[in-house]
């Protein structure tokens, strides 16, 4: 009898592949998990069971400020509130595009302007914005050709700065901001780049831990890299005065450390570009070597783009020339190329006067808001809590974030009984607030630091 082939057709698990068993009379059955076998002329099915490489690996926590957008969108509540992501809103609690970005976009349309390769360094015309914004046009580091600049993809710069620390000064640690912006930590980890914390916070005062900071950054080691940042301190809002920044570039220059800015917000914290960029500013008029690693994210609204751009400030233009001839080496593995979008967007508003003057016009307007919710949740709080409580630590932040001093606990039940959503470290956004919602969100505050413990 001449033999035959059958073939039966199944859909594939990704955990059961296809097994294939020949049985009596040379029939070849494909089974999905399946196993046949012959014994004494009986056919029996045994189902295989494959592991999948991947059952060792563990679920990763939630991330403390995505997982607070997740759980907003899954509430259902009519007076949910979301004050966890750090992102500019209307007073409709809408998302904001800047009109001076919808023009600058315009141009490049009618420009045609292509998408090709940039250099690894970036776009010339945005560094070259970019510097002048950081540090005035006019600044010598700038005329000595002391500064290089590298346009980059916003959250990956810190990741880019800490591989070339790792490499070139690989016994250095960081020193950073108890407490400091969520991600920083995650990100020294994964570089494998040791840090520490310096006392900034004072709970007792929802203040700055002046002394702490000081003396913390004494006692660290010659030559740390220190991690500032430049202004609207993330996440509790809390910035030094001119004259303590002076204290602190004192110290550092004084220990031989290395300042490390990271600046955000420049122009959305006071309104002001000059004054969010006084403190890097000041220790790069003493002749300091600095890095900073700077955002367009929040005073463009350039959220989605993720341009950003990396700023080294050396001693001499030697060794700047240098720096940046390895800086390009360790992006060519990483991602060769930045992306243009974001870049063109910033290099066409700054390189016009009229755009310019309209972008400065639209950053007071979104401080402005920032500031006066800031004041109504004041007021509010103020004149419902007959506690004696100070709330004036409010008003002495500046930027998008408020430090509100209530612990997990008390954070969790504004969560679980108001619908306000928030950090576990107390931290809101005040560029999610409305003044519409400051009441609500006064008597939120209140009801959870008094009957909460």
């Amino acid at each position: 009898m001449a033999s035959s082939v059958l073939s039966v057709a199944a859909s594939r698990s990704a955990s059961l592949p296809l097994h294939e068993t020949t049985i009596k009379g040379k029939a070849k059955i494909r089974s999905n998990g399946l196993r046949f076998s012959q014994s004494s002329g009986r056919i029996s099915m045994v189902a295989a069971v494959n592991v999948s490489r991947f059952e060792g690996i563990p679920m990763a926590p939630p991330d403390p400020i995505l997982g607070v957008s997740e759980a907003f969108r899954a509430d259902t509540s009519d007076v949910k509130l979301n004050l966890g992501v750090g992102a500019y809103r209307t007073e409709e609690l809408q998302p904001y595009v800047l009109n001076v970005v919808k023009k600058a976009e315009n141009l490049m349309l009618e420009r045609g302007d292509n998408k090709e390769y940039l250099p690894i360094e970036g776009l010339a015309a945005f560094n070259k914005a970019t510097a002048e914004l950081l540090l005035g046009a006019d600044n010598p580091a700038i005329k000595q050709q002391r500064h290089r600049k590298k346009s980059f993809f916003c959250s990956f710069l810190l990741i880019y700065l800490l591989a070339f620390i790792e490499r070139y000064f690989p016994e250095a640690k960081v020193l950073i901001s108890n407490p400091t912006w969520g991600n920083h930590k995650n990100i020294f980890n994964d570089a494998r780049v040791p840090w520490s914390e310096y006392r900034y916070y004072d709970p007792k005062t929802v203040g700055l831990d002046f002394e702490g900071m000081i003396e913390d950054i004494k006692s660290a080691p010659e030559g740390t890299f220190v991690l500032l940042h430049g202004c609207a301190h993330n996440p509790t809002g809390i910035d030094p005065t001119p004259e303590q920044w002076e204290k602190i570039a004192d110290v550092i220059q004084q220990k031989n450390h290395f300042p490390f800015f990271d600046v955000a917000y420049q122009g959305f914290a006071s309104g002001s570009l000059d004054e969010d960029a006084a403190s890097v500013r000041l220790f790069v008029s003493r002749g300091m070597e600095v890095f900073v690693a700077q955002s367009y994210s929040k005073n463009l609204g350039l959220y989605a783009e993720r341009v950003g751009a990396i700023n080294v400030i050396s001693s001499s233009p030697e060794s700047a020339v240098r720096v940046k001839s390895q800086l390009k080496r360790l992006a060519r593995p990483m991602y060769s190329n930045p992306p243009v979008h974001g870049a063109r967007i910033v290099a066409n508003i700054v390189g016009d006067p009229t755009l310019f003057g309209e972008w400065k016009a639209e950053m007071e307007m979104m401080a402005g808001r920032i500031k006066t919710v800031r004041q109504a949740l004041y007021d509010s709080i103020s004149s419902k809590d007959k506690s004696g409580k100070d709330w004036s630590f409010i008003l002495k932040q500046i930027g998008m974030f408020s430090f509100t001093g209530l612990n997990k606990n008390q954070s969790d039940n504004m969560t679980n009984k108001w619908h306000i959503y928030m950090t576990k470290d107390g931290r809101i956004s005040l560029a999610g607030l409305s003044l519409a919602k400051s009441e609500y969100l006064a008597e939120a505050i209140i009801d959870s630091y008094h009957n909460v413990s």
